[in-house]
């Protein structure tokens, strides 16, 4: 997983303003494990249990671009 994840990584530490990715290996919403990948700035940006944001479809593709153009 970490194999794939790294280029991912990199690409969203050169789309957003942070100090660094963070990542997180959990499976509770879904039945099996999955990576978060996360632009952070302090460990604490890695806390679930905050509300999820909701983006419209324009703020998402817009994201994936510029993911997608750093990779």
């Amino acid at each position: 997983m970490l194999v794939f994840a790294r280029p991912i990584a990199k690409a969203i530490e050169k789309s957003f303003p942070c100090n660094r990715c963070g990542i997180s290996v959990i499976g509770l919403e879904v039945p099996h494990a999955h990576m978060h990948l996360l632009p952070i700035n302090y460990s604490d940006d890695l806390n679930f249990t905050r509300p999820k944001l909701k983006l419209e479809k324009e703020e998402l593709e817009e994201i994936r671009s510029i993911l997608l153009a750093n990779l």
